[in-house]
């Protein structure tokens, strides 16, 4: 390992690996794992269900046990890894999601299933914004760096679109435990391959922590998961879900004003000033939430009204992962070429297409109308996650790209939460009569909402791509740099 000076004073000097591209491979490796389990789970809904004999709300709560504690976490786990050095937070997380994953192949009942996809989770988190913060400090030259984050992105697409075809394949050949064995000797070689290759990094001056910040963030994203989920069972209007909800608004209510008296919040509110990191954030949410309701609600329509096996619905699926492995790397170099307009306005004319195909199923679709849903679906996806990065660390100083980043990627998670939660939950209450044969027209709702984030993310791509959202980028970056006062005495 190599050692160099940055050049600062008072700065240390940092640790400089000599394989950047192994490292940036080491990294996207773990992204892979995290993001296959993401959505490798859903083709395996309908056998846990009948295995260990959940309901719809108990396989959302196996989808958003994941989601909800990796998106309540991310932004802790950045700045522990900052404090305590990113290599062993980055190991620390893999082995909990390895040991995660172990227990998930052994869960006895539904509830085990849950508590170790938690513990997945928490792993999970100490995984993609370390990553990034050793991407970025191992790609220093901005082009270098910006080449790395559109490999970063490319992996998300991938991985998320590769998990369906792979998961309906384990769970015909071997059972749905299968689908969390693969995750076992990937993470124990990631673990090695860190510690032989990955140089141990810390920030300056890392962030204190925010406890208050941090619990608020659970709290609120846990009440409103919960009342959403467990609203069909218990009432819309009951007290349970109304008390749910009031609690998600409350904790939204003190987070943004506490966190702006804080000299170094867990999220910096100041960030949403700039109009593309604003508009990256929002498009992370809608796009995902599409993501999340896609794969809940298609893995429920293929095999429950349909009858497929879980293998041929996850073969079914094949042409949206191929449009999306060839559509990510691609977007990203549209994005070093040009920028994040082209490739947001494809994915959100793509998605809106895709779901309004979708709004047409009945017990009858003809294939050809399935495949070009999925095709679009692809398409569009494979499109969306350069941007979101780039746009989110684009104009931001180094020091705040982690955090960032860290912001995307808690974005994602929060979009993939609230896809399962509200679809599920709007689709569930639409249903009548038994299951496989009320769901395909209760499923109409729930591919509606999906068309209006498509819409949304068409118009963010060109509303918050444009020169005045550069310039208040600019102007956010130099606040966050220089604060209120220089900015204001400079203008």
């Amino acid at each position: 390992m190599a050692l160099t000076n940055t050049g600062l004073r008072g700065r240390p000097p940092r640790a400089v690996p000599r394989r950047p591209m192994l490292v940036l491979a080491i990294c996207c490796t773990s992204l892979f794992i995290v993001g296959l389990d993401n959505t490798i789970v859903n083709v395996a809904l309908p056998s846990i269900r009948r295995d260990l004999g959940a309901s719809v709300s108990g396989l959302q709560w196996i989808i958003d046990a994941y989601t909800v504690v990796l998106a309540s976490l991310l932004m802790l786990s950045g700045s522990t890894g900052d404090r305590v050095g990113r290599r062993r937070t980055f190991q620390t997380g893999l082995a909990l999601f390895t040991l995660g994953s172990l227990l998930c192949s052994l869960a006895p009942s539904l509830a085990w299933l849950i508590v170790a996809r938690a513990l997945q989770a928490v792993g999970g988190s100490m995984l993609n914004p370390v990553a990034m913060s050793i991407i970025t400090n191992t790609f220093t030259e901005p082009r270098e760096r910006a080449r790395a984050i559109g490999v970063w992105g490319a992996v998300v697409g991938i991985s998320m679109a590769l998990g369906p075809p792979l998961g309906g394949a384990l769970v015909a050949s071997v059972g749905w435990r299968a689908i969390f064995w693969i995750n076992i000797p990937v993470g124990l070689a990631v673990i090695v391959l860190c510690a032989l290759f990955v140089p141990e990094s810390r920030a300056p001056r890392p962030r204190p922590v925010d406890a208050v910040g941090q619990a608020l963030v659970v709290v609120l994203l846990a009440g409103l998961t919960y009342g959403l989920i467990e609203a069909p069972a218990a009432g819309w209007a009951s007290a349970q879900t109304l008390g749910c909800f009031a609690l998600a608004a409350l904790a939204l209510a003190v987070l943004v004003p506490y966190e702006l008296r804080r000299p170094e919040p867990l999220i910096n509110p100041r960030f949403f000033r700039s109009v593309p990191f604003a508009g990256a954030t929002l498009i992370a949410v809608c796009g995902f939430a599409t993501l999340g309701g896609f794969l809940f609600l298609n893995t429920i329509y293929l095999q429950e009204s349909l009858g497929y096996s879980a293998l041929h619905a996850g073969l079914l699926t094949l042409p949206m992962a191929a449009l999306t492995v060839v559509c990510s790397p691609l977007s990203g170099r549209i994005v070093g070429a040009t920028g994040p307009r082209v490739p947001l306005v494809i994915a959100g004319t793509a998605l809106t297409v895709s779901m309004l195909l979708l709004t047409r199923l009945t017990a009858h679709t003809p294939l050809w109308q399935l495949i070009t849903a999925y095709v679009l679906f692809g398409l569009g996806f494979g499109m969306l996650n350069a941007p979101i990065t780039n746009t989110a660390v684009s104009g931001m100083p180094v020091a705040q790209a982690g955090v960032a980043a860290a912001v995307a990627s808690t974005s994602r998670q929060i979009g993939q939460s609230l896809g399962v939660a509200v679809l599920g939950a709007l689709v569930t209450s639409a249903v009548r009569g038994p299951l496989p044969t009320g769901f395909p027209q209760a499923s109409h709702i729930g591919w509606w909402v999906g068309a209006g984030c498509g819409v949304t993310i068409l118009l963010l791509g060109v509303l918050t791509t444009g020169s005045w959202a550069r310039r208040s980028a600019a102007r956010t970056a130099d606040r966050l740099i220089h604060g209120p006062a220089r900015t204001a005495a400079g203008s």
